[in-house]
């Protein structure tokens, strides 16, 4: 990719595509894990119990982080297709491509 301030759109929708099938694997695996936690437990006195909570609350927060991960690369996607990917969403400047390649899902220049 040329980084002499030329956004190469194709090179961010890949590397978002990938990063997007990553955090579906991830997903799909955790919820794996919920489901065979439910299943393969059992609870036999209050610490297993309370140990499941423990492991269930920090699956759901993971989760809940993937899943909010998975929409912001679907809308960097989106924004690419539409013609909005790199432009700063409170300023309308262009986005900075050190910052795109840093966070490729940025919606706005670093000093709003």
């Amino acid at each position: 990719m040329n980084t002499e301030r030329e956004l190469d759109f194709s090179y961010f929708e890949n590397k978002l595509t990938i990063e997007k099938e990553d955090i579906i694997k991830n997903i799909e695996s955790l919820k794996k894990e919920v489901n065979a936690l439910v299943v393969e437990d059992e609870v036999g006195d209050i610490e297993d119990m309370a140990e499941l909570q423990i492991d269930n609350t920090i699956d759901q927060t993971q989760l809940k982080r993937l899943e909010t991960e998975l929409a912001e690369v679907n809308e960097a996607i989106n924004r690419i297709h539409s013609g909005a990917y790199g432009i700063c969403e409170k300023t309308g400047k262009k986005i900075p491509i050190d910052r795109l390649l840093a966070n490729p899902t940025a919606r706005t220049i670093i000093s709003v």
